[in-house]
């Protein structure tokens, strides 16, 4: 779908340049944009592998274990379905740590494994192909996102020329933390109506 999307733009882009006899300046600014994609998609795999490698530092030496533990009030909070030693619990720890950092495509992998793992558990769910409560928690948990360090945004920011590429810890801060809210008490109001029209 997404790529319909942009080649329509693109393709509108071009005819709109042409009506309006200025397809050389649309033409030189897809080719910068271009340019402009590759540059930044270097820096960003650079600052990704950075992160990525420390966190599998920090999974090898045992931190992350050492956070899922410290993480467990909170996720015994948002997934009361979950066993204490239930194997989703640590890859959804890294994922929620790891989004923390505002690293999202560090925190995928995480939580793709988190996913699979939450589907084959047949107590939470008896029908595969239905969601159960955990998995609809943990991904609108995953999409509020409470971030306390936006990196990828900070990297885009210093790349574009930001005089102050770290201005925005504040209001990512103040924002994700009302959005992360959000979502907690959305979970939290749609497990009690599920309970209540089950009784």
């Amino acid at each position: 779908m997404l790529n319909y999307l942009w080649g329509f733009m693109i393709l509108a882009g071009m005819l709109w340049g042409a009506s309006n006899d200025s397809l050389e300046a649309v033409t030189q600014e897809l080719l910068d944009s271009a340019a402009g994609a590759v540059s930044l998609g270097i820096v960003m795999v650079g600052i990704m592998s950075f992160w990525c490698g420390i966190l599998e530092i920090g999974k090898r030496a045992g931190l992350i274990d050492w956070l899922a533990e410290k993480l467990g009030p909170v996720l015994t909070f948002l997934f009361p379905d979950l066993e204490k030693d239930h194997p989703a619990r640590l890859p959804i720890a890294v994922n929620m740590v790891a989004n923390m950092l505002g690293l999202g495509m560090a925190a995928t992998p995480a939580g793709l494994e988190a996913m699979r793992l939450l589907q084959q558990d047949e107590t939470l769910s008896v029908n595969k192909n239905t969601a159960s409560n955990a998995m609809c928690t943990f991904l609108i948990i995953n999409i509020s996102s409470l971030q306390l360090v936006p990196i990828s945004m900070i990297a885009y920011r210093s790349q574009y020329g930001s005089e102050n590429p770290a201005r925005i810890l504040g209001p990512a801060l103040f924002a994700t933390a009302c959005s992360t809210l959000a979502a907690v008490i959305f979970c939290k109001l749609m497990e009690i109506g599920k309970a209540v029209s089950r009784k």
